[in-house]
């Protein structure tokens, strides 16, 4: 018995010492795969700060493309308003004329102020971009030139003689 007892032993001593290996390389790939593991994280981290500045930007472009939507739709119907007077003159009555002119140029002028409303007050603040937005100060001066313009072809709809 003493035999197989000592033979039991160095078995076990045997199976201990394997087992003690395969801990060693379970240990050393742990320690491999917790760095991949930590590197990418960083280039993760990395990569989703670009992407939020990237959509930053986006988010400034659309608004510049939405503030160019308003202005286009303010100057279309401010010359529809305009030319309203001449295509309708002689086919319907004056006061629809005048109505239907000055409706549009109420229109286009709601349009100019909307279009600064808009680009100027955003909401929540977007993420900081990458690209500059357009000068708060110069949209307001441009836009209200434009409501100007709106309203002087508003005067020349009311007081403006009737037949060309």
């Amino acid at each position: 018995m003493t035999q197989s007892v000592g033979t039991e032993i160095k078995r076990s001593a045997e199976q201990a010492e394997e087992a003690a290996a395969q801990t060693q390389e379970a240990a050393e790939n742990t320690e491999i795969a917790a760095r991949k593991t930590a590197k990418a994280t960083v280039q993760l981290k990395d990569s989703a700060d670009r992407r939020t500045e990237l959509a930053a930007d986006r988010t400034v472009f659309a608004a510049e493309r939405t503030y160019a939507a308003w202005v286009r739709t303010g100057l279309a119907a401010l010359a529809s308003g305009i030319g309203a007077k001449k295509l309708l003159e002689g086919v319907v009555p004056d006061w629809m004329v005048v109505s239907t002119g000055s409706l549009l140029v109420l229109f286009s002028a709601f349009c100019f102020a909307a279009a600064v409303w808009r680009q100027v007050f955003v909401g929540a603040p977007p993420p900081v971009p990458d690209v500059r937005r357009i000068p708060p100060f110069l949209l307001v001066a441009m836009n209200g030139f434009l409501v100007l313009v709106a309203a002087a072809a508003l005067m020349s709809l009311w007081f403006g003689r009737a037949g060309g």
